[in-house]
């Protein structure tokens, strides 16, 4: 029997390390994944970096990367990735890259609010002033009110900081803001709160090497396979628990937008969703100048629906939008009711005005083309110009048809006559009335018309 139990033992024991080191190796080889931002943070952009923190959760993911190279962006969508980060089950790492790439202004808020911020070489971070925004707070959080800066910031930190304040209200309210909430995010992750606050205050940047002596990142890595292996053994806090990273020969899987998230990135393009209105508007009037044309109809108003679902989610401003549609009818308009130029003239002030106040940010990359707007106005004012030359020449030739046109005609007498007799005018006998006497033959210019009588004077003396 007891060959049999140390062989039973020894069965046991071999299952039991066989499962202990396949669970190990199933935790070695969990999955990472890595999402990319580049460019101004938009609608799209959120839309994908919410469903990539989804979709990684889902997947039971060890890891995600946020490779970054930002101008700054919207605001709403800035704080919609900053909740997803915070709500992730999942570690997230924001790694600006590669060298030469910035995090600036909401680059910056998301530096803050990931698990683990780093930086490759050459890179910088910072200029996180909050631009307003449709006359409303640009970003969430509480008032400066009782979020007084630590205390050994010494007084000439402070008389600096006074000085460089806005002095306006609304500006005021907006830094104070904005200062607000990136110390929150600061304090949860035990960044630099002071710089952060400097950040938005004076609009400050640092360098990657200067950022990490300051603590206002983690590392400094000059490619992922080297943030990888600096982030081996990295405790984090995630739902109040201390994890420990393990990115010991973790692959990354790149999460590409799907379909959804590149048509929303296309059409939320303010310059895209300008040209969408346009012709969502041009297409309408033709189908209405000319009805049962149909394809100019169905299709301007897919445009104009695609440009106001675009316009909803973009910081627009609404007078702008007003402007523009006035100036294209106005401009329609002066096809069917020449006024000299005056609808035109008006249409394409109107209309170049609207284009240049549409956008109701400063935000880099949520502007329209200046060149755009003038390009348009230009080719709209040209094609106003020569419908107002095509009316003064129409209005200037000589009228050939009605009695308008029996005006200076030549008639020729059939007999002569003192004051009253016969003209032949276009092959045609014609009862006429001179002050002069007339002789058979003599020809005559037609001076007058009133009914069926015509005055005519010899064209001879």
């Amino acid at each position: 029997m007891r060959p049999a139990i140390s062989k039973f033992v020894i069965y046991a024991l071999s299952a039991v390390t066989l499962l202990m080191a396949g669970g190990h190796v199933h935790a070695q080889d969990g999955s990472g994944f890595l999402l990319r931002i580049d460019g101004p943070i938009g609608p799209a952009t959120s839309d994908y970096i919410r469903e990539g923190l989804t979709t990684v959760a889902e997947r039971d993911g060890r890891l995600v990367v946020i490779e970054m190279d930002t101008p700054g962006g919207l605001d709403s969508s800035m704080r919609d990735i900053i909740k997803a980060i915070l709500a992730s089950p999942v570690p997230v790492v924001t790694y600006v890259s590669p060298q030469g790439s910035r995090a600036a202004s909401a680059g910056t808020y998301i530096l803050y609010a990931s698990h683990v911020a780093a930086m490759a070489p050459a890179t910088n971070l910072g200029a996180a002033t909050p631009i307003p925004v449709g006359g409303t707070s640009p970003l969430p959080g509480g008032d400066k009110d009782g979020d007084e800066a630590p205390g050994e910031a010494d007084e000439a930190d402070h008389a600096e900081a006074r000085k460089s304040a806005p002095t306006d209200a609304s500006s005021a309210k907006a830094v104070n803001d904005a200062i607000a909430y990136i110390r929150s995010l600061a304090e949860r992750r035990g960044r630099n709160a002071d710089w952060a606050e400097k950040a938005v205050r004076e609009a400050a940047s640092l360098s990657a090497e200067k950022a990490l002596e300051l603590g206002v990142i983690d590392l400094v890595a000059s490619d992922l396979d080297e943030l990888l292996r600096m982030l081996d053994g990295t405790q984090i806090e995630i739902a109040g628990e201390t994890l420990t990273l393990n990115t010991q020969g973790l692959t990354l899987e790149r999460i590409e937008p799907d379909w959804r998230t590149r048509l929303l990135a296309t059409i939320t393009n303010p310059t895209v969703a300008y040209l969408l209105l346009l012709v969502g508007i041009y297409g309408l009037l033709f189908e209405g100048y000319n009805p049962g044309a149909v394809l100019p109809g169905v299709a301007g108003a897919i445009c104009l629906l695609l440009a106001a679902y675009a316009f909803q989610i973009l910081p627009v401003n609404f007078a702008g939008l007003g402007l523009i549609v006035l100036g294209v009818i106005l401009m329609i308009a002066e096809i069917f009711v020449p006024s000299f130029g005056a609808l035109g003239i008006g249409g394409i002030i109107a209309f170049v005005s609207g284009s240049i106040i549409l956008m109701d940010t400063d935000v880099p990359g949520f502007g329209i083309s200046r060149t755009l707007i003038g390009s348009i106005g230009l080719v709209g004012g040209g094609i106003v110009m020569a419908i107002v030359w095509l009316a003064v020449r129409a209005r200037r030739r000589p009228v050939v048809s009605g009695m308008e046109q029996m005006i200076g005609a030549i008639a020729v007498a059939s007999s002569d006559f003192a004051e009253t007799g016969h003209v032949l005018v276009h092959g045609e006998i014609w009862q006429a009335t001179s002050t002069r006497p007339v002789r058979k033959g003599q020809k005559l210019r037609i001076t007058d018309a009133k009914g069926l009588d015509l005055s005519v004077e010899p064209l001879d003396s």
